[in-house]
């Protein structure tokens, strides 16, 4: 398990610190490839829209073909993209190559979140995968300090050496460690056996109300991303290195909480952390709305009560993730591509509307954090009613494997053996 565990959690890296590691480099490749900073924006553009096209496409390949092939193939690709957007000679290519290594990158985080499903249960899984988002959340943190040392001292390209060296080391990883844990029988033959476990995935209410608590709680941390350097910078008038600084506090909370979460797991039910972290973020985010619109923020209110907002954070994703796909064992890699789809659009719908009202105020930034986290907690509790009407069910002879009561189980003597790594 440990090595296994390796393994995920450099495939959780490719994603962050593809996105983070080459931001200081955006002014040198503007300048190089002769173009302005919303040509550069293009790039960053073109990998998300990947990863969201790629969550739709490697889930339901990983429920039809197993888990290990896709995962080595999008693996390689995402690898060899990356070496290439090194060589890039234009923007247009760098466009075009940052597309395929968001799509191709998306494997690894889809798939890495089924085969959690498949080889643990309930506490474990939840421990698991806190363990993966304790890890894999220090990659934000260090991603730019890391690339702004790697510009200062052999330029934007080789950027994307080192990148490409990282998914080299997630592919090795894969090879080592990722054996095959989705058996021949639980597979789904053919394009009307994925679509039939998109329509199953869809259809549990408990799986759709974790899996929308999880997006909305994603949602709140982007309009923190998007409106967050208007508000240190204009409104609490910080410097931009004490911004960074800010900032960055607030991964390094999240973590901890994710590290709390991890050590909790067992002894606490996911559920309670879930609705622990959800009001937490919720009474946190009103009080940071109230005290904006009455015009006496300033950072030492702000600090303690961003500081808990990050706080609950931490507990929430590992949970609504953990309960979400725990509720489809039967189509995990599906379950898991809708998850991570969800989270995407929805980061990437509520991240503009921060800005409407301009970089004057914190009003648009706190009321979107507090729709957000009210919703969350919204889909969460109906999500736990849902489940309380139909609960899961463990599969007869596979540890951690449960499905929905409505899903029927296989004779006895139809049982599929145990394969994890």
């Amino acid at each position: 398990m440990p090595l296994l565990t390796a393994a995920l959690v450099l495939l959780c890296f490719v994603g962050p610190l593809s996105t983070d590691m080459y931001l200081p480099a955006f002014p040198g490749i503007a300048t190089e490839l002769h173009t302005d900073p919303s040509g550069v924006q293009l790039t960053l553009t073109a990998f998300l829209i990947g990863m969201t096209l790629g969550h739709l496409v490697f889930g339901p390949l990983s429920d039809r073909y197993g888990r290990r092939r896709p995962l080595l193939a999008g693996a390689a690709v995402c690898a060899a993209a990356t070496a290439l957007c090194a060589l890039a000679p234009s923007l247009e290519w760098l466009i075009v190559l940052r597309l395929v290594t968001g799509f191709t990158g998306a494997a690894g985080v889809v798939i890495g979140r089924a085969v959690v499903s498949d080889v643990t249960e309930g506490p474990a899984a939840a421990r698991l995968f806190g363990i993966l988002m304790t890890l894999s959340s220090t990659a934000p943190i260090l991603a730019p300090l890391a690339g702004g040392a790697v510009i200062g001292a052999a330029g934007w390209r080789a950027v994307f050496w080192v990148l490409t060296g990282v998914s080299l080391l997630a592919l090795v990883g894969v090879l080592a460690a990722v054996r095959e844990s989705l058996p021949a029988e639980r597979r789904r033959a053919g394009g009307g056996g994925v679509w039939r476990g998109v329509r199953e995935v869809a259809g549990d209410r408990a799986y759709v109300g974790y899996t929308f608590a999880f997006a909305f709680a994603f949602g709140a941390l982007f309009c923190y991303i998007a409106g967050s350097p208007f508000l240190l910078q204009n409104v609490l008038g910080l410097s931009v290195g004490t911004s960074s600084v800010v900032f960055s506090g607030g991964a390094v909370i999240s973590t901890l909480s994710n590290a709390t979460s991890t050590r909790l797991a067992g002894r606490v039910a996911p559920q309670r952390l879930l609705r622990t972290g959800l009001y937490t973020m919720l009474a946190s985010t009103l009080v940071l709305l109230a005290v904006t619109v009455a015009g006496v923020l300033t950072l030492p209110v702000y600090a303690p009560l961003i500081a808990a907002m990050f706080g609950g954070l931490g507990l929430v994703f590992p949970n609504a993730a953990s309960l979400a796909i725990a509720r489809v064992p039967q189509a995990a890699g599906t379950g898991s591509a809708l998850l991570g789809t969800a989270q995407s659009l929805l980061g990437a719908v509520v991240a503009p509307l921060v800005g409407l009202a301009g970089g004057g105020t914190a009003v648009p930034l706190f009321a979107g954090m507090v729709l957000c986290t009210g919703a969350a907690a919204f889909f969460a509790r109906s999500a736990v009613r849902a489940g309380a009407v139909a609960p899961a069910r463990q599969l007869p002879g596979v540890v951690g494997m449960s499905v929905p009561a409505d899903i029927p189980l296989p004779r006895s003597e139809d049982k599929p053996e145990r394969h994890g790594a």
